[in-house]
């Protein structure tokens, strides 16, 4: 009798509804955990099409199970969405086909965004069927009702649908009262919807997402200061317009001097936000403090880019002295970038310096785009690396500086 191929049936629930309704972390492997944890979310809530998602996933293992070595599993993403989502459940594949290799998979979705991680599913197993499960309604209106209803609950649909109208609202009521045309909100509104299109948008909300306020933490105090000096930066911007318009600039130096005035303001507001951040991380889990390096490049950049637009900007005005010179501007340029160069190889060195002092033998380590790369078997500090095992039996090593994140796993650039 020929061997039964290894089959997997999977079910994604890419917002993470498990985790934010019932608190269950993914991977969810084995019919009775399935089971389990789509009666918890459906206790949670009842309207919750994740659950039936989950049920119907285990019918599926039923049915297939006389005829495969079959196994589900449910995949977690992340409420964020977008490409945190992803990553996230890539990782959790790899796990799941690390402890159950199969030939190919059965896709179990209730449709809407579980559907866009299909590629990231393809490039790593073949997929025999799609199966969308759609919940019953007395209309299809009441049906539409509901899914745009839970649709603005979520923050990546909720900026879009409220964030476009709430800005253009303020910078009608703003430009009203500066007496700005509609030349300024148009070429605003243009940045915003510029900065969706090429997702610069998701990588600055997930930075800001990384600082926290909380009234438990001392660091608090510093992100209140930090919004104060976003305040006293703007109207210090705006102070020195007027000043430039009543003395009868040009929009050239106008130009320059308001970025010059931003420039020192936004600096100091940053630094001090960075602080703060510094702060969290030393009041965490030494796991935490791989993070430190990051934001002394921040520091180090900042600092960088409010030196370089300082000169350009008292180039562009000169309209006291010390005089500044196209020379003088050039030789700015190539310092900052010698100091930063030194900066970048100090942070590497820190960051060296704190993964060395943890503990990473026998954890698994992944890409950052969730592909898993095997175990770690141990460190050599002598030459700065990690010695993992992939799943092919190799010994391959990675550079220490190449970890971005250490937890229950670790994560790396690959």
């Amino acid at each position: 009798m020929a061997a039964k191929k290894n089959k997997l049936v999977l079910c994604i629930d890419r917002d993470n509804d498990l985790y934010e309704k019932a608190k269950i972390s993914g991977p969810i492997i084995g019919r009775e955990a399935n089971l389990d944890a789509a009666a918890k979310l459906a206790l949670d809530d009842p309207t919750e099409t994740d659950a039936n998602t989950i049920f119907r996933a285990v019918g599926i293992y039923d049915t297939l199970s006389t005829e495969y070595n079959v196994q589900v599993a449910t995949l977690t993403g992340s409420s964020a969405l977008g490409y945190t989502a992803d990553k996230e459940i890539a990782a959790q594949l790899e796990r799941v086909l690390s402890d159950f290799p199969s030939d190919s998979c059965i896709f179990v979705s209730d449709g809407a965004s579980d559907e866009q991680i299909l590629p990231v599913i393809r490039s790593r197993l073949k997929i025999d069927s799609v199966e969308i499960v759609v919940m019953k309604q007395a209309k299809e209106l009441e049906k539409t009702y509901f899914v745009i209803l839970e649709k603005l609950k979520e923050p990546h649909y909720a900026r879009l649908i409220f964030g476009i109208p709430a800005l253009i609202l303020f910078l009608f009521a703003i430009s009203r009262y500066l007496g700005w045309g509609l030349e300024t909100q148009a070429a605003i509104i243009a940045i915003y919807l510029g900065a969706r299109a090429f997702g610069i948008e998701d990588r600055v909300v997930r930075a800001a997402s990384a600082f926290r306020f909380s009234l438990d933490k001392i660091s608090s105090i510093v992100y209140l200061f930090f919004f104060m000096m976003l305040l006293i930066s703007g109207w210090a911007a705006y102070q020195k317009y007027t000043d430039a318009v009543t003395a009868g600039m040009d929009g050239v130096k106008t130009t320059a001097l308001i970025v010059k005035t931003l420039a020192n303001l936004l600096t100091i507001s940053f630094m001090i936000l960075f602080a703060g951040k510094m702060i969290d991380i030393l009041n965490e889990q030494e796991q935490k403090k791989i993070e430190l390096p990051r934001y002394g490049l921040y520091a180090i950049s900042t600092v960088i880019m409010w030196f370089v637009i300082s000169v350009a900007s008292d180039w562009v005005l000169n309209t006291a002295p010390p005089y500044v010179s196209f020379p003088d501007f050039l030789l700015a340029i190539l310092g900052s970038m010698l100091f930063g160069y030194a900066g970048i190889v100090a942070m590497k060195t820190i960051k060296v310096g704190v993964v060395l002092r943890m503990k990473l033998e026998s954890k698994e380590i992944f890409s950052e785009n969730g592909a898993y790369l095997g175990k770690i078997l141990g460190v050599d500090a002598k030459e700065s690396t990690i010695i993992y095992k992939s799943p092919l039996g190799q010994k391959l090593s990675l550079n220490l500086e190449d970890v971005t994140s250490v937890g229950d796993r670790v994560m790396a650039k690959a």
